[in-house]
């Protein structure tokens, strides 16, 4: 029963406190002014091309950065983007993407 809960609190220390993430959000912030062009100042794209990257997952985010830096992804843009980033960098740019609010893009038909 105690390893129950101390597996319990440490699980949702993990869940609910993003330092011990890796990543810093507002580190992620300065660092993602690049990709705005992209993927939009906050991670909502406005092209629907490119995706938004707002909301999230932070690991889901993190792994993506370090599959297109060690070309299991194959973007030549992307590869070319995250090339010279440190791993803190992935961490800290997931981190922010993941904290800001996700937004729908709506798509218009032709008329």
């Amino acid at each position: 029963m105690k390893k129950a809960l101390y597996l319990a609190a440490l699980s949702a220390a993990f869940i609910t406190n993003p330092a011990l993430a890796g990543g810093d959000p507002d580190a992620g912030k300065e660092k993602s002014q690049v990709c705005a062009g992209c993927h939009g100042a906050d991670g909502n794209a406005t092209i629907g091309a490119n995706p938004s990257l707002a909301g999230q997952y932070e690991s889901y985010l993190y792994q993506a950065l370090k599959q297109y830096k060690s070309g299991a992804r194959k973007d030549l843009l992307m590869g070319n983007m995250v090339a010279n980033l440190s791993n803190q960098d992935l961490k800290d740019l997931a981190a922010y993407f993941a904290s800001q609010e996700g937004k729908t893009l709506q798509v218009l038909p032709d008329d």
